[in-house]
């Protein structure tokens, strides 16, 4: 039953923090970043937030800088729109799961180019 909870404020999180990136979070730096996962603890003290960044590569230190500048407010954000009592620690992490897929489907694309019309 715990986990079930736990489940349904990482989902909630997720969503509320998706929201704040769009609507509420005006610094400049922040742009083409999506919220991919949250992983909270059992006692949900912590919550790892799994964050995409997109767009030019130069860009991305920028952007993580300003999301690492504005993780108070968004803690604060989510104790007050899901009523929490304790609010968790926010910790982000880059996922690179998106860039990884891409490799992957460009590498397979590659060696289908390579094989050609011989097996077709």
């Amino acid at each position: 039953m715990a986990r079930l909870r736990v489940e349904k404020v990482q989902e909630a999180i997720k969503q509320e923090l998706s929201k704040m990136l769009l609507m509420d979070i005006k610094d400049p730096r922040i742009q083409f970043v999506t919220i991919t996962g949250v992983e909270l603890t059992d006692d949900m003290s912590i919550a790892k937030v799994y964050v995409s960044l997109y767009g030019p590569e130069k860009d991305h230190e920028a952007a993580w800088q300003g999301l690492n500048k504005a993780l108070g407010f968004m803690r604060t954000e989510i104790a007050k729109r899901i009523r929490l009592r304790f609010a968790p620690n926010l910790i982000l992490v880059k996922d690179a799961s998106m860039e990884y897929s891409a490799h992957i489907e460009g590498l397979l694309k590659k060696i289908k180019e390579e094989e050609g019309p011989s097996h077709e």
